[in-house]
């Protein structure tokens, strides 16, 4: 199979075209790709110099979804969602439950050739079926961001044990954070949503309180947000917070946000460096948990969640051109987008 796609070359020059020849092994699937999402992860490896484990030139691109033609018998001809972070699942680590700090972990865009592409070829484990029948609007090129935009919060809202009733802070409003406020309000909490963007505040109906930081801030913010609680009926002791900025004053702004008894999950990822004084989370009785993709099994309960409505994609996505590649880059990298941008390799062999 000829695929058709584009290489991330060199840091800070836009993809290039180019082919490869594909072929997929027993316990493998070769994927006519549907969509692939563009994530603040790839714009990392692309502008920041966060390094692919995978040497150049490689095709990015890990939110994917599409149809398996070749490989494992099993999936073939099955409309999948792709894991961002595929385990083994036969190691140490994979058996003791630890499965997304597995060391032979696959990760499409980074440990091989990804989805912004005609075609690519993954493990086959881990893959989620979808159904046929979507719901009106709905094409499987809109389920590629589950892979990771949607399946990342889901994870660590899973860690963190987040409870209806309990306050969960989300911190950066934009693609990850905007799916978290979703889940954390389909759980039952009361959302607080952070963000300097006015428009993120204002476009995500999951939030039952919306809060530029910079307005708020240190102990004032903290004590909106437990007014705000008190005011609703909900226990304003009972905190989660979900980093998803992947910004250094994000950060920032989360660990200040630290209460007794609280729980911050770190899902943005940044290189910038923060100087914190981590003796809070002794002070607080608190913890501070990182969170790295999503075990492949808890997938299925996400497109449970999406296909019910219960999170909505068509409103944060939009389908592009794949062959638009080097502006929707430019746009995302510049804060130009306001919804996920998600790739559709249209009028390149597919």
């Amino acid at each position: 199979m000829l695929a058709r796609g584009y290489e991330f070359v060199e840091i800070g020059q836009a993809p290039r075209p180019t082919t490869r020849e594909l072929s997929a092994g027993h316990d493998e699937a070769l994927i006519q790709v549907a969509g692939c999402g563009v994530c603040h992860t790839d714009l990392g490896f692309l502008y920041d110099g966060v390094p692919t484990r995978q040497p150049l030139p490689l095709i990015l691109g890990h939110e994917i979804s599409g149809v398996v033609l070749e490989g494992d018998p099993a999936w073939v001809g099955k409309r999948v969602v792709v894991p961002a972070v595929i385990p083994c699942g036969d190691c140490s680590r994979c058996r003791a439950g630890r499965s997304m700090t597995c060391k032979r972990q696959v990760m499409p865009g980074n440990d091989r050739d990804g989805g912004f592409a005609t075609h690519c070829v993954v493990p086959s484990r881990g893959l989620c079926e979808v159904a046929q029948d979507l719901p009106e609007g709905m094409d499987l090129a809109h389920l590629a961001v589950i892979a990771d935009a949607v399946s990342t919060p889901y994870s660590a809202l899973k860690k963190s044990g987040l409870q209806a009733g309990q306050v969960a802070v989300v911190v950066g409003l934009g693609g990850v954070g905007g799916y978290a406020a979703q889940l954390a309000k389909a759980a039952g909490a009361f959302v607080v949503g952070l963000d300097v963007d006015a428009g993120k505040l204002a476009g995500n109906p999951a939030c039952d309180l919306a809060l530029d930081p910079r307005a708020h801030p240190g102990k004032v913010l903290r004590k909106q947000i437990q007014t705000a609680a008190r005011e609703a009926g909900v226990d304003p002791d009972a905190w989660v917070i979900f980093e998803c900025s992947g910004t250094a004053p994000g950060q920032n702004t989360a660990f200040g946000l630290l209460v007794h008894g609280a729980t911050l999950m770190v899902v943005g990822f940044t290189m910038g460096k923060l100087e914190l004084r981590l003796s809070n989370l002794m002070a607080f009785d608190a913890r501070a948990i990182g969170t790295w993709g999503c075990p492949p099994e808890l997938y299925p309960e996400i497109v449970r969640l999406v296909l019910d409505g219960r999170v909505d994609l068509l409103s944060h996505t939009k389908l592009r051109r794949l062959d638009e590649i080097a502006a929707i880059f430019g746009e995302v990298h510049g804060h130009a987008c306001s919804q996920r941008q998600v790739l559709v390799p249209g009028g390149l062999g597919c």
